[in-house]
């Protein structure tokens, strides 16, 4: 993957940045995006470009907007010449149930968490299919495969990505191109460890059995799936070993889909 551009969206911290850092790894020039303090983000970016000798751009775009998701592809575009792979990996969540769900809230989800990834993917396939190479990874959930309460508009935008997974891959299977879904069970990102730190104040619980209590109705494994582990499976997705691999839907989760 040496000399490629990679796109990932929500990478400044968490599930995407370690998505970055293993591209970058590989050799992928990088494309950076999200929210997040200035002076971190810069440390992350050129820490990233002085560990694996790499460009590495970072645009703020708002990804919920379809014009800043234009102005993201063409900073990448004018950056780089082309976007070789692109990773969908911005993501808001809400908790509630649907009646007290508001209604921003909703529109909010479906622009960020599955818009998004059709604006950038229709921006960059035209590019891909010239250069006859391309890798597009839509970052769904355990929760794209089934069912939960109270968290509505993210059950609803990480099932829909698979369908649009599997239809993109479809349009592009004659080529050089692939279109593939992971979901990743729990993964102690930002959200999560928020979640768990509050945990640990309401319970007294110390960190070992609140991650116990926090795990214990979702991965059979009793462990978190590490962020590195989630990045290997899109590098493998990236590079020539999964070249046919395409309009999968591919768990990342202890063994939580299988129970």
């Amino acid at each position: 993957m040496k000399g490629r551009c990679a796109l990932i969206t929500g990478s400044t911290q968490g599930l995407g940045h370690a998505v970055a850092e293993r591209l970058a790894a590989e050799g992928c020039h990088i494309v950076m995006n999200g929210l997040g303090e200035a002076a971190e983000i810069e440390r992350r970016r050129s820490t990233l470009e002085a560990a694996h000798g790499v460009r590495v751009l970072y645009h703020g775009a708002d990804v919920g907007d379809a014009g800043q998701v234009a102005a993201l592809v063409e900073a990448a575009l004018a950056a780089f010449g082309g976007v070789d792979i692109l990773v969908n990996n911005a993501v808001v969540r809400h908790f509630a149930p649907l009646e007290s769900f508001r209604a921003q809230d909703w529109d909010r989800a479906l622009a960020v968490n599955l818009s998004s990834a059709f604006h950038a993917s229709r921006l960059v396939l035209p590019g891909m299919r010239q250069r006859d190479f391309g890798r597009i990874v839509n970052v769904s959930s355990v929760y794209g495969l089934f069912g939960a309460a109270n968290r509505i508009d993210y059950v609803t935008t990480k099932t829909a990505l698979i369908g649009f997974t599997r239809a993109l891959a479809l349009e592009t299977a004659g080529q050089n191109i692939t279109c593939n879904a992971i979901c990743p069970g729990t993964v102690p990102t930002p959200n999560i460890e928020a979640r768990l730190a509050d945990e640990m104040a309401r319970t007294g619980l110390a960190r070992p059995e609140a991650e116990r209590a926090f795990l214990a109705t979702r991965q059979p494994s009793g462990r978190f799936v590490a962020p590195e582990r989630v990045a290997g499976l899109v590098a493998l997705l990236c590079g020539e070993g999964g070249s046919d691999i395409t309009g999968s839907a591919i768990p990342i989760d202890g063994g939580w889909s299988a129970s």
